[in-house]
Formats: C-alpha cells, sequence, structure tokens
C-alpha cells in the first residue's frame, strides 16, 4: 500500500489527461466539422489550434478549480458535479467565444449534442476511475487519537467515507503515551483529534519515524502559524506572525474587487431583485427586506439586509438560527434560502463598505457573545471586514460548529491574497445547489454549538 501511495498522484495526473483529451478531442472535431466552415474569412492552421488549445485551458482551470480531477480524494457525487459544473461552464465560455469569432449568433445545437456525448463520457469515465482507485488503494486502516473532547463529531463525519479511511481502533491519551506509540507502527494511517502539542508533538515525530500517514486537527494556535513567514536573520529560522490583519494596499485591492464586482452585477440582476420583491410581497403582505444587527470588522455593529425568508415576527419568542425544517420559513423563504438568492440585499453593505464580497459571515451580536463565553477565541474572526461568502461558507456548512468555521476563518486570515478571494467567489458558485450549504442547525440546538472544544 505505502509502495503504491507514491504512484497515487502519476495514477490522478493520467486520469485527468484522459478526460481532458477527449474533451479536447470533441470540441476539435466540432470546430473542424461544424463552425469553422461557418466563418466568412476561416482561419490558418494556428488559429484553429489556438481556438482548441483555448478551449482546452478554460476546461482545465475550471475542473481544477472545482476539483474534478479529484478521485478518491472527494466522493463520488462531489466529483461528478463538478465535472459537470466545469464542462457547463466551458461550454458556455466556448460558445461565446464562437460567437465572438464568427461575430453573429451561430446556431448552438451542435454545441448541445456534444454537450450531451461530453456527459455520457464523463459517466463511463468516472465509473473506470472509480474502480481502478477502488482496486488500487483500498481504504486505510486507521488509528484515532484522541483526549477529553469526544470523537464522535469526526467519526460521523469518517463514516461519510467509508471508501477512503477505515478507524480500526480508538485509543485515548490516558492509555498512556508509550503504550499508544508502541501501536502507531500497526496502521496504515493515524489521526490525531484535538490533543495537546507536547503529547501530539510526540506522536508526529514517532509517526515520522514509522513513515505512518498522519492526519492532525489542527489548534487555533498552528492556523495562526500557517500564515507566518519564515525568516533567516540568524542561523536559526525564525517564524514571523504579524497579527495585523490585512495591509494597506490588500485593503485598496480588496476594495476596488468589492466595488467592480457589485456595482455592476447588482443593475444587471436589478429585474430578479424586482421579481423576487413582488413575490415576498405578494405571499403575505409583509416587508421585502429584514435588517438585523451584525459585527463586523474590529466589533463594528451595523445593519444587515436581506430578503425576507420567515414568517413576520419570527422571533417573537427569541433569538435562535434556522434548524432544518423551520416551520418560520415560508414557501418563498425556503426557495430563496435553496437558492441563497436573500442574500442579494446585502451588497448594499458591500457598497456602503460595512461588508466585503469574501469574509468572515458576519455573527449575531447576541449570538457571538453567546460563542465566546465557550471560544474565548471566537473574535480573532472579526481581524477583517464581514464578506457575503467566505473560507467557511465554501469548505463548511450551515450547520459546522462555531470552533471549526473560527479555524476556516482564520485560515482565510491568515492565508488570505488577492487571488484567494478570486478563488473564493468562483467557488462559491459551485456551493449554490449543494443542500448541505443551506440546511439548518440540528433540531434540538437553539445555536450551533454542540460541544465545548478542547482548550488550546
Amino acid at each position: 500500500m505505502r509502495k503504491r501511495d507514491r504512484f497515487k498522484r502519476v495514477i490522478t495526473f493520467f486520469e485527468g489527461f484522459i478526460i481532458l483529451a477527449i474533451h479536447t478531442v470533441m470540441f476539435a472535431y466540432l470546430w473542424y466539422g461544424f463552425y469553422q466552415k461557418q466563418l466568412e474569412t476561416p482561419f490558418f492552421r494556428r488559429g484553429d489550434w489556438a481556438v482548441i488549445g483555448f478551449y482546452t485551458l478554460i476546461m482545465y482551470l475550471i475542473t481544477n478549480l472545482y476539483g474534478g480531477f479529484k478521485i478518491g480524494y472527494l466522493r463520488l457525487m462531489d466529483v461528478l458535479y463538478s465535472q459537470m459544473l466545469s464542462l457547463l461552464a466551458t461550454n458556455v465560455i466556448a460558445y461565446f467565444q464562437i460567437c465572438l469569432i464568427s461575430r453573429e449568433y451561430l446556431t448552438a445545437k451542435p454545441l448541445l449534442v456534444m454537450t450531451v456525448l461530453q456527459v455520457v463520457v464523463i459517466l463511463i469515465w468516472i465509473f473506470i476511475c472509480k474502480s481502478i482507485y477502488a482496486l488500487l488503494y483500498p481504504p486505510r486502516q486507521m488509528l484515532l487519537i484522541y483526549d477529553d473532547r469526544s470523537p464522535k463529531e469526526i467519526l460521523n463525519k469518517l463514516g461519510t467515507r467509508r471508501d477512503k479511511y477505515k478507524i480500526c481502533d480508538i485509543m485515548q491519551l490516558d492509555e498512556g503515551l508509550d503504550n499508544i506509540c508502541d501501536s502507531l507502527a500497526n496502521y496504515e494511517a493515524v489521526l490525531i483529534y484535538d490533543i495537546s502539542a507536547y503529547e501530539r508533538n510526540i506522536i508526529l515525530k514517532r509517526c515520522f519515524e514509522l513513515s505512518v500517514r498522519t492526519y492532525v486537527t489542527p489548534k487555533l494556535s498552528d492556523i495562526l502559524l500557517m500564515g507566518s513567514d519564515n525568516i533567516h536573520l540568524f542561523d536559526t529560522p525564525l517564524l514571523l506572525s504579524r497579527n495585523k490583519g490585512l495591509t494597506g494596499d490588500q485593503l485598496m485591492f480588496k476594495r476596488i474587487l468589492d466595488l467592480v464586482l457589485t456595482i455592476p452585477v447588482s443593475i444587471i440582476l436589478m429585474p430578479l431583485f424586482i421579481l423576487i420583491a413582488l413575490c415576498i410581497k405578494l405571499y403575505d403582505g409583509g416587508p421585502v427586506l429584514y435588517s438585523q444587527e451584525r459585527l463586523t470588522e474590529d466589533g463594528k455593529i451595523f445593519k444587515i439586509y436581506k430578503f425576507r425568508s420567515m414568517c413576520i415576527n419570527s422571533e417573537k419568542n427569541g433569538i435562535q438560527l434556522a434548524q432544518k425544517g423551520d416551520d418560520r420559513i415560508t414557501p418563498v423563504g425556503r426557495v430563496l434560502r435553496s437558492l441563497h438568492f436573500d442574500e442579494f440585499p446585502q451588497v448594499i453593505n458591500i457598497i456602503k463598505g460595512d461588508m466585503s464580497l469574501v469574509g468572515p459571515r458576519p455573527e449575531r451580536p447576541e449570538i457571538a457573545e453567546k460563542y465566546q463565553k465557550i471560544i474565548p477565541e471566537f473574535n480573532f474572526r472579526l481581524k477583517v471586514k464581514a464578506g457575503l461568502t467566505g473560507y467557511a461558507q465554501v469548505y463548511g456548512k450551515y450547520n459546522t460548529t462555531p470552533y471549526d468555521k473560527l479555524k476556516l476563518d482564520l485560515t482565510y486570515i491568515e492565508d488570505y491574497s488577492f487571488w484567494l478571494d478570486i478563488k473564493l467567489l468562483l467557488l462559491t458558485f459551485k456551493i449554490l445547489f449543494q443542500k448541505d450549504n443551506t440546511e439548518g442547525i440540528d433540531l434540538d440546538q437553539t445555536t450551533a454549538v454542540r460541544e465545548n472544544p478542547h482548550r488550546e
């Protein structure tokens, strides 16, 4: 198994290369067989190659961004969804490219036929690749090590990927560090789940010595170190964490991105905004917009705007997050929430400067106060402006615990770059129609807190 692991990336590369080559050949056949003949002035050979090459490049970039090549890493349905989304996006871009080249709107029927055939190819490709991966890489025999935080939550998550992980044994630190270290060689991988740094370091070094693959749930301090710079002032390596949030130039480019994207998109989507407002008004005659106090950078309180998705006086019994199957949500609101359209009015907040397109989602002051009693570091996420979408929204779920959302938000702050914002905006389109990102918290919860996190 360990020897085969060395060739996993090679196999993945060829799997991706094959599907990309098939898409390229199919588009080339369509281009030469139909669209090229529609041009008043046909291209020379290099011009045709440029069109086909551009198609391949766009297909690769979008598929790679959405994880469409990650057979074995992502769930089968996630890979299929990513491949389909990438295919549709690429073919839409290709159609507009063809129309620009021909200087007229050509029929899209041949491209639609090709898309259907490509979908069939993708289904066959995924089935074959998944079968090969399952044969070569069965689930890893894993040991889970934990301390005083219950491993139930992580076990439930691992249970959704039985094709990749198999927890064969669970050991608590109480069983003795020496006993745990002696057991490591019996497993293909080890998961270190939220244990203190001293014991964790000993186990990590032992795993390194034995060449045992190791998964670690990071502490908040680990995430803060991830964004540090390596400096070499002396003969001892130093890690520098500036802990200042974003720099002046980062803030400037982030603000420019917010305005350049938000204002034109708001104008284009104005008819849709009006239609949504009419639907809300006609349903129960209540207000169209809903405003609420939220927290942004440095703890500043602002009024966030949303299309109202709940019934009037939905919080007459107190503040609580939306739950699965919440009967306070109107039929119109349920549709808006499933498509995330209820968030559209926040473009007002972005233009005003209260929010950014990308950043930690703004929390209510009352709920943030509850979280902070359990997680004192919860306000660390206020180092930057709140966002319409964010790292935690792309890589987490609606019901991800505040402790894990804090880790994701801090990862964004520490790894921030202009291109990370672009990437997260593009990835947001991928999650729009995924149920896990729209459903509420469990019915027995009033906030997203499930348990006390293990202390740092």
